[in-house]
């Protein structure tokens, strides 16, 4: 999953964004929120970490920016500031849940993974492909009765494929949800990835479709 961190305090939004590499995602940040308000509207994110005290524009309007255009991307917002008249006005505008500096890294991990559940239309984090099951909050795969062991990258991209099992999923779809922005190496990357999957799962897991893209099959 691809997500987008508006924060003006560069070491936390750095901190974050490493953090949340580490756990698989793709994650792109920026410091000011005109900048994140032309990122987001992009539409290219699964989520949005927006901080409400931003140079530029603060996250109350961003966030009501994002709305007014029919932007539906989870947003979680984070602050500084303490009170439910805070919390109210942030929800007000259009954020889905709301989180106070300081705060666990652990628990904004577990939010973030629990909207993108609620956005997927599932309250359950285990996504089920024939054998195969994928548990995307305790970040495990099993085949069968066997564990596989994953890296975050290839859990990254085999949850791409799992959430659209039975579909083709273009190359530029799992760069864009797995690689952040600034990536400018070899797309064939993702080629790399699909193989370390491949002798994983089992050579028959994922069709190559030509032209197209890739497709997870039931195991």
């Amino acid at each position: 999953m691809r997500l987008l961190i508006v924060e003006d305090e560069k070491r936390l939004a750095i901190s974050l964004a490493r953090g949340l590499t580490a756990e698989g995602f793709a994650v792109d940040v920026v410091h000011d929120g005109l900048e994140g308000l032309h990122r987001a509207s992009d539409g290219a994110y699964d989520l949005v970490v927006l901080d409400i005290m931003l140079p530029g524009m603060n996250g109350y309007r961003v966030c009501a920016a994002l709305r007014a255009a029919g932007h539906e991307v989870p947003i979680l917002m984070l602050t500084a500031k303490d009170g439910e008249y805070d919390e109210a006005e942030g929800l007000d505008t259009g954020a889905d849940d709301y989180l106070t500096k300081p705060f666990s890294y652990v628990v904004l991990v577990a939010r973030v993974r629990a909207l993108l559940r609620r956005r997927a239309g599932s309250a359950s984090p285990v996504v089920t492909v024939g054998s195969l099951r994928m548990d995307t909050a305790a970040r495990r795969v099993h085949l069968g009765d066997g564990e596989i062991t994953l890296t975050a990258k290839e859990f990254a991209v085999l949850e791409q494929l799992a959430l659209r099992a039975g579909q083709v999923v273009s190359k530029a779809d799992v760069l864009e949800h797995v690689w952040d922005f600034a990536y400018d190496g070899d797309p064939n990357i993702v080629e790399v990835y699909v193989s370390a999957l491949r002798r994983k799962l089992g050579a028959a897991s994922i069709h190559t479709v030509r032209g197209a893209g890739y497709r997870l099959e039931a195991l």
